[in-house]
């Protein structure tokens, strides 16, 4: 089963933050949609311009594997573990809230905004240390990959059995991979614009694969494409 999520049909952040201008594919915060309430252990994709000097003030997490990836401008942040540092574009930071965590997250710039993406996954373990970690994405044409639970290639260790690849093609490049039919996959376009088994993505829109086998085949349509895809226990 393939499973659509048009950007158009996302849930928006509150009107009343100015500063904030964000779009839920699952429900968070004021959007809910009994509908869309996660998809397997993906929990959160938040779509987030914040304007010049705005942000996050200090708040809470806990048992939640957060990843932030910058997609324009720079994000600052800081945590009660010791984490801290500015993501610019480009990067993506790791930040496991374990038995509990506070952390503030504002655009490091006073005069551009920053654009980023929020993705929390649900952790396979609970109340474990808060963690955190920091890494450049994908460049070039081929999948990249940003997370995994051994932190094999350089990537960010989270605590699931889940496997974040990414890529940035140039204009008309080809992406495959195999699909298995006991995992679940979930394919977001950060960027740009691509074909993925037929279907026409633009920036925000996302596919679900449950149950699926065969091979994935993503086409950049055009320069700009960004795309990730989440491979998750079924």
């Amino acid at each position: 089963m393939i499973i659509e999520r048009p950007s158009a049909r996302r849930g928006r952040g509150p009107a009343s933050v100015a500063w904030l201008d964000s779009r839920h594919t699952f429900s968070f915060g004021d959007y809910y949609d009994p509908a869309w309430m996660g998809f397997g252990v993906l929990r959160v994709i938040n779509e987030d311009r914040v304007a010049p000097g705005a942000g996050f003030p200090t708040h809470g997490h806990a048992n939640m594997e957060i990843l932030s990836y910058v997609l324009d401008g720079a994000l600052a942040h800081e945590d009660s573990s010791g984490g801290g540092g500015v993501i610019r574009a480009g990067e993506v930071q790791w930040m496991s809230a374990g038995h509990g965590v506070r952390h503030s997250e504002f655009n490091a710039s006073q005069t551009a905004p920053v654009h980023f993406l929020q993705i929390w996954l649900q952790p396979d373990r609970v109340n474990a240390a808060p963690a955190y970690a920091q890494r450049e994405a994908a460049s070039g044409d081929g999948w990249r990959l940003l997370a995994s639970p051994d932190g094999r290639d350089g990537s960010l260790g989270i605590r699931q059995d889940a496997l974040l690849w990414n890529a940035r093609p140039a204009a008309d490049a080809v992406l495959e991979r195999d699909l298995d039919p006991g995992r679940r996959y979930w394919l977001h376009l950060a960027q740009g614009a691509a074909e993925a088994n037929g279907r026409l993505l633009e920036a925000g829109d996302a596919l679900g694969f449950e149950a699926e086998s065969g091979p994935l085949r993503v086409t950049a349509r055009g320069a700009g494409a960004d795309v990730l895809l989440f491979d998750m226990p079924g």
